[in-house]
C-alpha cells in the first residue's frame, strides 16, 4: 500500500464501505421481494407448461441475482481485510502495486493491469466449438 497516497486509501475504504452497504440492501429487498413473489408457490398452481417454465424461469433468475450479490460483497469484504492487514493494492500474483486508477474503477481487483491481463489470456476464454 505504501503506492497510495492516505487520501487515495481513505478514498478507496469509502468506496468499498459504500458498495457493501449496497450490496446488503440489495440482497435484504431480493430476499424481501422473493418471499413476495412466491414464484416457486406459483409454479406448483398453474395448468400450463409455459407458466409454470416462466415461474421457474422467474424463481431462478432472484436466485442467481442474490447469488451474484453474494460473492460480489464477498469480493468487498476480501478487500476490506486487506486494507485493514496492510496488503490492499498489491497484485496477488506478482506482488507490485496496483495502480491507484485500476482501484478506483474496480476497488476489489487482486491483480494488476498486466497480471490481469495475462490471467484472462490464459484462463478467462470460452472454448472453441467443435462438432
Amino acid at each position: 500500500m505504501k503506492h497510495l497516497k492516505h487520501s487515495q486509501i481513505a478514498h478507496l475504504d469509502r468506496a468499498l464501505d459504500s458498495r457493501a452497504r449496497e450490496l446488503r440492501a440489495e440482497i435484504r429487498d431480493l430476499l424481501l421481494q422473493s418471499d413476495n413473489e412466491h414464484h416457486r408457490d406459483l409454479a406448483g398452481m398453474v395448468s400450463d407448461a409455459a407458466d409454470e417454465s416462466v415461474a421457474n424461469l422467474l424463481a431462478d433468475l432472484d436466485a442467481a441475482y442474490i447469488d451474484r450479490d453474494v460473492r460480489e460483497l464477498r469480493e468487498v469484504e476480501g478487500a476490506r481485510q486487506r486494507l485493514a492487514a496492510g496488503t490492499y493494492g498489491m497484485c496477488a500474483h506478482c506482488g507490485q502495486g496496483i495502480d491507484y486508477e485500476r482501484l478506483a474503477a474496480y476497488p476489489t481487483a487482486t491483480r494488476c493491469f498486466t497480471c490481469e491481463a495475462q490471467h484472462e489470456k490464459t484462463y478467462v476464454h470460452e472454448g472453441t466449438p467443435t462438432l
